[in-house]
């Protein structure tokens, strides 16, 4: 095999090596991000969950507020 074949073979074998090297960082990144947006998403949807039960609580105490004004007049 003459010199260029030979540093050609090499220089794909590199290329190949950094490509897959390449996507793997990526792709732990990518999965990395990712799960902090769930996490971000969970204590988003916990929070309006928790809103939720604020307002129907609200409801129930208003009407028991307003209950108690109407038995008082």
């Amino acid at each position: 095999m003459t010199n260029e074949v030979i540093v050609a073979i090499i220089a794909f074998f590199g290329t190949m090596v950094g490509t897959g090297g390449g996507i793997v960082v990526s792709s732990k990144l990518t999965n990395y991000r990712l799960e902090q947006l769930e996490k971000k998403v969970d204590k988003h949807n916990s929070v309006i969950e928790r809103t939720y039960i604020l307002e129907e609580k609200m409801k129930v105490a208003n009407h028991r507020i307003e209950d108690l004004e109407k038995a008082r007049k």
